[in-house]
């Protein structure tokens, strides 16, 4: 068995233990050592598992480790990745039994998580550290960038581009064909029916940006 650690101890960290819990009733591969978090007391009990230390310690780890990461907000996971200069760590994508993937033309890149009842059709690419929480749907031909995370039951329709560190909230769904800028936030339930430019928030049906940031 492989080790494996979680980046974050909260709440999108637990379910990610859960979802290595399920890839070893299939395949028994990973051994979970436990928790990093910089905010949580190292020692801390946690779903049977302790929080071993921090982005500091994880650094010091002297023999090869995978990591995953807990977390669902995007510049989050970007700036503890660019702490982490420590070449004994890995970063496998991890992508629960459950997924459909239609075929061979999907790509996806390291450390992403996929997780249960996600469907990704066909022709789609899937960079680096990219989070796709429980039921969301990806249709052909979408692009979508390092770093962004998608909320449950997030549906993303044909030919779409998701630039990097983008946020979507849950069940929101995004029309086929658009852009969505880096570093955008779009809000829970939103429809989005025309692309939206980097660094805004934006919501409603149709989804309307309120806010630049």
């Amino acid at each position: 068995m492989e080790k494996i650690a979680i980046i974050g101890a909260g709440g999108f960290g637990r379910e990610v233990k859960c979802l290595i819990d399920d890839l070893n009733k299939a395949d028994n591969t990973y051994e979970i050592i436990g928790f990093f978090d910089d905010n949580i007391e190292k020692g801390k009990l946690i779903n049977d598992y302790k929080v071993v230390g921090n982005i500091e310690d994880l650094n010091k780890i002297d023999y090869k480790l995978n990591v995953v990461f807990g977390l669902g907000e995007p510049n989050l996971k970007k700036k503890i990745y660019n702490k982490l200069g420590n070449n004994n760590l890995k970063f496998p994508s991890l992508i629960h039994p459950s997924v459909i993937k239609s075929d061979d033309s999907v790509e996806i890149g390291n450390g992403c998580v996929i997780c249960a009842n996600v469907i990704i059709t066909c022709n789609i690419k899937i960079k680096d550290f990219v989070t796709l929480n429980l039921c969301c749907t990806v249709g052909h031909d979408t692009i979508v960038e390092s770093y962004s995370s998608f909320m449950p039951s997030v549906n993303i329709s044909g030919e779409v581009v998701i630039e990097e560190s983008v946020y979507v909230g849950t069940g929101a769904k995004i029309i086929n064909q658009l852009t969505i800028g880096n570093n955008t936030i779009v809000g829970a339930g939103a429809v989005v029916s025309k692309s939206l430019p980097e660094k805004c928030t934006a919501v409603g049906i149709p989804a309307k940006p309120i806010k630049f940031h």
